[in-house]
């Protein structure tokens, strides 16, 4: 039996990859991007295109309407004037566009830290929208929430390049989980190759161990043969400006900050236990040499 999912965001780190392996395991794939150019890979392995942008309830509608289930994300606009707003404001498309298609399986991402009611800057959007998508009647859900992206290390490339340095607003002992992108999509493959889940269920999803950034330099570092790469915490001023001059607007630039300072804090790491079922496969090392290490050769 042939089974149609719709990923929303295909187009993403998490989107692509998750797309490229549901058409290796023979699922037809509706792969819904704002462009044909970056949908094309996917076209080319067999991928139905949707072309349109999710602030549109009725392209989203569409685009799942008669699907057998779904992957649910709101996409980042680091430019977004107000970015709880236009959080809100996508989310509620696409939960609009749930209930018009009636689809009654989807598989939604969310955060670690998604269960806190403040202080967590993005994830109370998507606090919000996990919310959104439970209340949504008869619906069968599962929520992923995953921790620190490790793609996150790659916006620290430019810095690296011409500064000779690397850091964040988060104390350089700060402990927390990391995980790859690409076993972020890897559970949701799990439920959407085969989509007949009947159980709503929320996992977390925290990578292979915590590492500090200090160690997270020092990996990042050794796959680029900069053995001595140094880490700097930012102030507070200096982080959102160093955001705000790539292009980040200043509301999200502050909401980013109010994240890295709850890490700082410990609140993030402490909304999850670690066990083998939420423990992934692939290590900053071996992120660092497959993904970080050629990223930073080609800028």
């Amino acid at each position: 039996m042939t089974y149609t999912v719709t990923v929303i965001g295909a187009t993403g780190n998490i989107g692509r990859a998750l797309s490229e392996r549901l058409l290796k395991n023979g699922v037809n794939v509706r792969a819904v991007g704002r462009g044909k150019d970056g949908l094309s890979p996917l076209v080319q392995l067999g991928a139905e295109a949707r072309i349109g942008s999710i602030d549109n309830m009725a392209f989203v509608s569409d685009a799942l309407r008669g699907a057998d289930a779904a992957f649910l994300m709101i996409p980042p606009h680091y430019g977004a004037p107000d970015m709880r707003a236009d959080q809100r404001h996508l989310g509620a498309s696409l939960i609009e566009g749930v209930k018009k298609s009636r689809i009654q399986r989807v598989v939604s991402l969310s955060s670690l830290g998604s269960e806190l009611a403040s202080g967590t800057g993005p994830i109370l959007g998507l606090r919000e929208f996990e919310n959104a998508v439970r209340g949504v009647p008869g619906l069968i859900s599962v929520i992923l929430r995953p921790t620190y992206f490790m793609e996150n290390h790659l916006g620290s490339i430019g810095m690296i390049k011409q500064a000779g340095i690397n850091g964040s607003a988060m104390r350089p002992d700060t402990r927390l989980p990391m995980v790859a992108t690409r076993d972020i999509a890897g559970v949701a493959l799990e439920y959407l190759s085969v989509p007949t889940f009947t159980t709503n269920m929320m996992r977390d999803i925290l990578g292979p161990r915590d590492y500090t950034m200090l160690e997270a330099t020092a990996i990042l570092g050794a796959a680029i043969g900069r053995t001595s790469l140094p880490y700097v915490q930012f102030s507070e001023d200096d982080f959102k400006r160093g955001l705000e001059s790539a292009g980040f607007s200043a509301d999200v630039a502050r909401n980013f900050y109010e994240l890295n300072n709850a890490f700082n804090m410990g609140w993030m790491q402490k909304s999850a236990l670690r066990t083998p079922a939420n423990t992934t496969v692939t290590t900053l090392e071996q992120f660092a040499r497959e993904v970080f290490a050629p990223a930073f050769q080609k800028v």
